[in-house]
């Protein structure tokens, strides 16, 4: 038994060691955190993070393809079986979106991108061909759906993806820098059903109907 206690523990060391790298990360920044401090946070020996991984940048990219790109599977499986109309779908997909993402560690990755990727561009293109560019498209396959039933109107389809967004990277940024834009009991879905209904709704309110006036 005990042997097979070890095995399995042996097998889950590069996630425990992705998992501690990520949380430092988001505490220290990339810049500040050194293998050393990621292999403590881990649990295991300093030369241990070498066995599974070169160097911190390889550390930095495997918690991208391991931990974050996998919750695109998410969106996936919500897009190819959902029965509702187009606006559910996109509520659901940003609800998702957030509790798969915003809700914890993994929403510091804007920042990140933004404070780091300039030093480090091939992580920097696989964020963005690898996560942003396959979630964009997500959004503009649910546009798409609502343009074709008749439920949306929507004049310009690709800064239209980058308006339901944005607000979701705005509050994860928030969640990680010294100046919260949000307010101090942040709402998570609150926040998400104010930009859904404001998104379908709109600002104006609808004429009067004096038909019968």
């Amino acid at each position: 038994m005990l042997c097979k206690r070890w095995t399995r523990r042996k097998e889950a060391r590069p996630l425990e060691i992705l998992e501690a790298a990520l949380g430092l990360f988001v505490s220290k920044g990339y810049a500040a955190t050194k293998m050393t401090d990621i292999a403590k946070a881990a649990g295991v020996t300093c030369g241990t993070p070498y066995i599974y991984f070169a160097g911190k940048e390889e550390i930095f990219e495997a918690v991208m393809r391991e931990i974050l790109l996998p919750r695109l599977t998410l969106g996936h499986e919500l897009l190819a079986n959902f029965q509702g109309n187009s606006a559910d779908l996109l509520r659901a997909m940003l609800k998702t979106w957030w509790q798969a993402i915003g809700e914890n560690q993994l929403s510091a990755f804007p920042k990140l991108m933004i404070t780091e990727g300039s030093n480090f561009p091939l992580i920097t293109k696989i964020y963005q061909e690898e996560f942003v560019a396959p979630g964009n498209k997500l959004l503009r396959q649910i546009l798409e759906r609502g343009i074709a039933s008749g439920e949306f109107r929507v004049t310009d389809i690709d800064y239209a993806i980058e308006v339901i967004s944005s607000p979701i990277i705005i509050a994860m940024l928030s969640r990680h820098t010294l100046i919260n834009c949000l307010p101090d009991q942040f709402d998570p879905e609150r926040f998400l059903n104010t930009t859904l209904d404001t998104l379908l709704n709109g600002l104006i309110a609808p004429l009067q109907d004096k038909t019968h006036e």
